[in-house]
């Protein structure tokens, strides 16, 4: 099937603005149909979770059908998905509590490729109780993550290891399932920050090889908060600091407090969104895959589309040359600074920021430093006219530097 854009594009209210987009992967805009369920849950008369009152059955109700969509888009179990206020939130709680079932000498991998929040909480964790730290570089000409260098930071005494889905920096994707065997071979954990990835691509968590997958909805179209997949067996081995009277059942364990019910509501919503742009038929996972692989069409199309339009122009470089790669584009310039471009370009109404967003570990390993580069990321809801708009715009901020310099 073919992504249908203009239908994709009316249900979005800020698309109205004129603004185009292309700051999806810090946060991607919001459909009208999330929106109206945020703001009918919050409307409704809801209590905490019960099933005497309507309010109670009707809380309850929302977190059910969050947990089986959040299932269906993931590939995974119901009992396995965890709501938080966001990935880092839930990657911190989960480094923790795995961090108690550790030991000195015992090792943990994480990679330069990554976002510091699958960094930072595992270092911190294996400080804690004395734990190694591995890690595993890419290469900076390629963007690529070599499986071999994963498998060469293994050992008997690894614990966990730690690998973006997809780099949010320069959208490089590593071999998933592979590194999955190589770490299983060894007895360890293998934990997936999919927050960039779920954005852009059908998920399977058996496919995958994640025993643990953390993701954040408001990147493919929902609300702000984060959900972390787990197989349930592992999740029921694991003992999570909590409230005495709160659940000790899985998955509510590990959600701490009441949950935002709201925003679970938009977190179905979103997922049903995704599913409806499907025209396949099937439930509601198999209209998910369908939508998925045709908006991975389109937002390759777009991505191609900028990449022969950047080719074109004097003084730009693309950090963004992986293989298998999300839609999300890395440049920097030879005489100018991307955060001058950034402001540049919000000047005509693009949204294309700049930095390093949290991934200081790839762009300092990109030569990059803290200050990153120009981060140009596509969504499901831009079109051939706003490339050629960011294109224009491009142009137009180099030429004011030619014209500047020759004067």
């Amino acid at each position: 099937m073919t992504l249908d854009v203009a239908k994709t594009r009316a249900h979005f209210p800020a698309l109205a603005h004129g603004v185009v987009f292309f700051d999806g992967p810090g946060g991607s805009q919001v459909p009208d149909v999330v929106a109206a369920a945020v703001s009918a849950a919050l409307t409704a008369g809801l209590a905490n979770r019960g099933s005497v009152t309507a309010g109670e059955r009707a809380a309850d109700d929302i977190v059910g059908a969050a947990r089986q969509a959040m299932a269906d888009l993931l590939g995974a179990d119901p009992r396995g998905i965890v709501f938080g206020r966001s990935m880092t939130q839930l990657t911190y709680d989960f480094a923790r509590t795995l961090a108690k079932t550790w030991r000195p000498g015992d090792e943990v991998v994480v990679t330069r490729l990554d976002h510091d929040a699958n960094v930072r909480p595992w270092i911190a964790a294996a400080d804690g109780v004395g734990a190694t730290v591995r890690w595993v570089d890419f290469d900076p000409a390629t963007g690529e993550l070599s499986t071999d260098d994963v498998r060469a930071a293994l050992s008997d005494r690894t614990r966990l290891v730690a690998v973006t889905g997809a780099s949010n920096l320069i959208g490089t994707r590593p071999d998933l399932a592979a590194i999955a065997d190589l770490v299983h071979a060894r007895g360890a954990l293998f934990f997936v920050d999919g927050v960039h990835l779920a954005a852009h691509a059908s998920i399977d968590l058996d496919e995958i090889g994640a025993d643990l997958f953390a993701c954040s909805p408001y990147k493919f179209m929902g609300p702000h908060c984060g959900v972390l997949a787990g197989r349930p067996e592992v999740l029921e081995s694991l003992r999570p600091d909590k409230l005495l009277p709160s659940s000790s059942r899985i998955p509510e364990r590990f959600e701490l407090g009441t949950l935002p019910y709201e925003l679970l509501a938009g977190c179905a919503a979103a997922v049903d969104f995704l599913a409806g742009l499907s025209t396949t038929t099937g439930d509601r996972r198999a209209r998910i895959a369908s939508a998925m692989v045709a908006i991975a069409e389109h937002e390759d199309r777009l991505r191609a589309r900028i990449e022969d339009g950047l080719a074109r122009l004097p003084g730009v470089i693309v950090h963004s040359r992986a293989a298998a790669r999300t839609p999300t584009i890395l440049i920097t310039f030879d005489t100018r600074e991307a955060a001058d471009a950034y402001r540049f370009l919000a000047g005509l109404g693009i949204n294309a920021p700049a930095g390093s967003f949290y991934a200081l570990e790839p762009a300092r390993r990109l030569g990059l430093g803290d200050t990153g580069g120009l981060r140009i990321g596509v969504a499901p809801y831009n079109d051939t006219d706003d490339v050629d708009r960011l294109l224009n715009g491009l142009t137009e901020f180099l030429s004011n530097e030619t014209a500047r310099v020759s004067g």
